[in-house]
């Protein structure tokens, strides 16, 4: 996630000092990446959906560690008038340990028409956010759960205090378009989900929509019926990392390094200023694949919508139309696009950890910003650290986030810093490597800092475990 424009961007000039220069493709290394783009999730890690669900410590009312979620398939149908979202969620689920119903995040605002397992029609009901279905799975089960349901949507509240905060999920705009985005939990706003970060699963989504609009969805999109659109997620994603707009856009097609298929989605308010600052995303993706790989999934696009902010919805980034301007919009591109590697190829497994996303994606964009004076990466440095003592007092140290405080800015520059330091104890050779194997080999899972540390040991062949520490739980900030 990257704040708006307006807050953080002005905050990181504050702290580095400098003006970012807009992107300029003789800064770009020109070569290409030594590994082809077949190297993805595919060949690593989660390929089925399985995932090892854990409890929140931070959020502990979302999601449900007894299940493990292997395949959502949403089929949806909005209609602006009367403001309606059509729903059939057919999900696969297993029993992680032996359940007396299946309960799975899911907003009151919907009525639901039937419910079924295995094809059977069971009872259920939506209460306190959860939906219960009163039927018992022995451990080890595997069954399908199939839920017909509609309604208006209704976002949740966001626990944060930053700047541009905005309520959590799917949002209906007073056009009766649709958006959403919703770390850490508001995939509940319109599906039933098992809404932590933990347990990753397959998508299959289809959405039917008025004549004349478009729904953009994460994943790799598929062919579209009618006025029906299809998009398949066949590597593994978090709840959070999913996303639905629906309105009139318009669709622009790239192609990036190794024929990436990228796809742009715009609206009639939007300008052609915002449409060119998409168009360099082929440049920031080269620009990455250098560093740390291939991009480790099969396309990748933006969605513009009316957002105060961005986030790293897998394949299909959601971006604030605000922030898709001017020189800081190659600095969020860049952050949201290395998110890809560095939050959703490898996640975290609760949001305790949820400084391994944005301190990666963080240094990176600093990384980026400061490329071509090297220089400035030091002053960055240097104005960090007086920020990274102010946080630490005011919203704590990143490996302890609050749960009224999510994604300050205590999470993002605290862990920057930490990877400034790694960065300096291994040199470029050794840093880029350790990013490139931390994103490839551990592609589809969910990680926690003890499996941070014991790879980053045992790739550098050092012992780090002190430094990480003291940068992640330190109340000042270390020497």
């Amino acid at each position: 996630m990257r704040r708006a424009l307006g807050v953080l961007t002005a905050a990181v000039l504050l702290v580095t000092g400098c003006t970012p220069q807009p992107p300029r493709a003789q800064h770009l290394p020109a070569t290409s990446p030594s590994a082809t783009r077949s190297t993805t999730v595919e060949e690593h890690g989660n390929r089925d959906g399985t995932s090892s669900p854990v409890a929140d410590p931070i959020y502990p009312a979302y999601g449900n560690p007894a299940l493990d979620v292997l395949h959502y398939d949403l089929a949806l149908a909005w209609a602006p008038e009367p403001r309606t979202l059509t729903g059939t969620a057919t999900i696969r689920v297993r029993a992680v340990h032996a359940v007396d119903a299946v309960r799975l995040d899911f907003s009151s605002a919907y009525t639901l028409s039937s419910i079924s397992i295995d094809g059977a029609t069971v009872p259920g009901r939506v209460a306190d956010g959860d939906l219960v279905v009163d039927k018992a799975l022995p451990a080890g089960a595997v069954a399908t759960l199939a839920v017909r349901y509609s309604g208006t949507p209704t976002t949740v509240a966001m626990p944060s205090h930053r700047g541009d905060v905005e309520p959590l999920g799917l949002t209906v705009t007073p056009g009766g378009e649709l958006w959403t985005m919703q770390e850490p939990y508001g995939a509940s706003t319109w599906y039933p989900a098992n809404d932590q970060p933990s347990d990753k699963a397959l998508y299959d989504i289809s959405v039917t929509v008025p004549q004349g609009w478009s729904a953009v969805a994460s994943g790799t999109p598929g062919p579209v019926s009618g006025t029906t659109f299809r998009y398949t997620s066949a590597t593994p994603v978090a709840s959070y990392l999913t996303t639905l707009a629906v309105g009139q856009y318009t669709k622009t097609e790239l192609r990036g390094p190794n024929d990436l298929p990228i796809t742009l989605w715009t609206r009639p308010s939007d300008n052609a200023g915002q449409l060119e600052a998409l168009r360099q995303l082929p440049a920031y993706v080269q620009w990455l694949e250098t560093r740390f790989g291939p991009y480790p999934f099969p396309s990748t696009g933006v969605v513009l919508v009316p957002s105060q902010s961005a986030m790293e919805t897998q394949q299909m980034m959601t971006v604030g139309a605000d922030v898709a301007h001017g020189t800081g919009a190659a600095d969020v591109l860049v952050h949201e696009l290395a998110h890809q590697w560095f939050g959703d190829a490898v996640g975290p497994a609760t949001w305790q950890d949820v400084w391994l996303n944005e301190g990666w994606a963080s240094y990176v964009e600093q990384l980026y910003r400061t490329r071509s004076d090297p220089a400035a990466m030091a002053r960055w440095e240097r104005s960090a650290r007086s920020a990274d003592a102010d946080l630490r007092g005011r919203v704590g140290p990143p490996g302890h986030p609050r749960a009224d405080s999510f994604a300050e800015n205590n999470v993002y520059v605290c862990p920057a810093l930490m990877l400034r330091q790694l960065h300096k104890a291994l040199g470029d050779e050794r840093f880029f490597a350790l990013g490139r194997a931390w994103a490839a080999s551990n592609a589809g899972t969910a990680k926690t800092r003890a499996d941070f540390i014991a790879f980053v040991n045992r790739q550098t062949g050092r012992d780090f475990t002190s430094l990480i520490n003291a940068w992640l739980d330190s109340p000042t900030t270390p020497s």
